[in-house]
This record gives structure tokens, sequence and C-alpha cells, in this order.
């Protein structure tokens, strides 16, 4: 979120926590990405908030409700009010419960995949409306394409960005096979260490898409306590993912931490590995 925006989104928060009865003396922002996600005290409840047109809040809100249902474990909305989007001076509130982290945070690779087993299973069981994957990677060239989004972008990186992410897609489209309703972003960022054990939230990315591309964004070890995993498939899914991260970084408007260095970085890592599969980047 914009740094001048945040004094805003904060006021709209706590506004709007104090208008249902919870009392939020005092905000530590535990977030700042595309949404600023805050813990207001002392009511300990967790507020999400976003520019007004995120409208993917809806979405997410109902959603919540639904994997909860159907024992998904994921993050459950704030039990003392009402489950909806609350909107203020511009912006979009959520309500979540606060989870104390569990010590230790570390993830061992067979929990990490039993929890993403469990949620997979419970989303087979829905059937809402969704983006599918090749939405967001076309986001994604269409960023790479906008040199008014990506000035910093060289040409040459430019090129080579905009041809990984088109023949990986392709890639992984021919290969066929199920898709589901995913995650969409499964990372161990969105991945909360509870005392009520491991637990997903930021459910605004779902899309449909084969397994393996939620599990491109957990660790690589995950992938092992997976049975039926395409590994060939697996191996694309994790360089368009990248391709894909890289690609944000070189956003204008990109706020993420050394986000330019990683950019970068990527970068390198996407040619190598490129180079050391033989993937053709051309076609």
């Amino acid at each position: 979120m914009r740094t001048s925006e945040v004094p805003r989104a904060v006021a709209a928060a706590v506004s709007t926590a104090s208008s249902l009865g919870l009392a939020a003396d005092d905000v530590i922002v535990l977030h700042d990405s595309n949404k600023l996600t805050l813990r207001l005290l002392p009511c300990d409840v967790v507020a999400r908030v976003a520019p007004v047109a995120h409208q993917v809040a809806r979405f997410e809100v109902e959603l919540a409700q639904l994997l909860a249902e159907a024992g998904c474990p994921v993050a459950a909305l704030e039990p003392r009010v009402e489950p909806r989007v609350h909107e203020r001076d511009g912006f979009v509130v959520t309500l979540w419960t606060f989870y104390e982290p569990a010590t230790p945070r570390q993830v061992p690779p067979g929990d990490y995949a039993h929890a993403l087993e469990r949620l997979h299973a419970g989303m087979r069981r829905l059937d809402v409306p969704t983006p599918h994957f090749t939405d967001r990677v076309e986001q994604a060239q269409r960023l790479v394409a906008n040199r008014d989004r990506t000035p910093a972008l060289a040409e040459t990186d430019r090129e080579f960005l905009g041809d990984t992410l088109r023949s990986l897609r392709r890639a992984i489209g021919e290969r066929g096979g199920a898709e589901q309703l995913l995650h969409g972003e499964p990372h161990p960022g969105n991945l909360l260490t509870t005392g009520s054990g491991l637990l997903f939230t930021d459910l605004e990315t779902c899309c449909r898409g084969p397994l393996e591309f939620d599990l491109a964004h957990a660790p690589e070890e995950v992938g092992a306590h997976c049975p039926g995993v395409d590994h060939a498939m697996l191996r694309e899914c994790r360089l368009l993912v990248l391709a894909m991260i890289t690609t944000w970084r070189w956003d204008r408007d990109d706020r993420f931490p050394n986000g330019r260095r990683l950019g970068t970085e990527w970068l390198s890592r996407i040619r190598a590995a490129v180079d050391r599969h033989g993937f053709d980047t051309r076609g």
C-alpha cells in the first residue's frame, strides 16, 4: 500500500472495529503489501485493509466461510462480528481471528504437505466461480509488455521474461490432467503455525488449475511428501511461479522489501534453470 495511504487505512480499520464494539486503542502492522494487515488491540483482532476497488475481499470472506464449514485448515473470520466486508473512507476492511504463533515456527515438510492435502480435499467439494491460474500468468505477461509500468526492466530481460511466461504457460497447459480449486499462493508467508495447527490465510488468490501450481509455492521438500505429483509439471510450475514473482518485482509500484535486488537475482536463477533443464523459451 502507498505510504501516503497507510494512516487513512489504519484509521479506517480502527473506526470499523470501534463501530462494532471492538476496542482498538493500539495498532500493530503485521504486513504491508497490496493490502495492509493489522493487529488491533486490546480486542486482538486482525484487520485486513485494501483500497475499495479491491473487491476481491468479498469473495475472500465468502470462500473463507465455505472452507471453514468444509473442515479446511484456514484462518477464521472474527466470530464476534458479522462476517462481511466493511467499506470506510475509500477502503474495504475485513476482520479475522488473531492466532498466537506456536513454537517452533519451522514447519516439517510432511506436516506442510498434509495441511495442503486437507485444504485441497475440502476445495474439491466446493463449486465456486474463480479465475483460472492462466489469468494470473496473463497479468504478468501484460506487466512485462508494459514499458510504462516496468521502466527499469532491460529490453533483453523483458523479452526473456515474456518468452518464459508464454512458453511455460503453454507447456503446462499441453500436459492436461485434472484441475481443481486452488489456494493460488500457499507459500510459507500464507501459512500460520498456531496452537490449533497449521492454517492457511490470504484466500484472495484462489484460482483453478493443477495441484502442481499450488505445490510450486511451497518449499521444494514438501513435494516429496505428496503422492501422485507430476514432477515434470511441478518443475515447470516452479519456474513459472518464479517468473511471475520476478515480474512483480519490476513493477514501478512494487513495495516488496529489496524488490529490485530480488528481481535481478531471480532473473539469473530463471536463466540458470532454463539452461539446466533445457526449456525452450523461444516458442
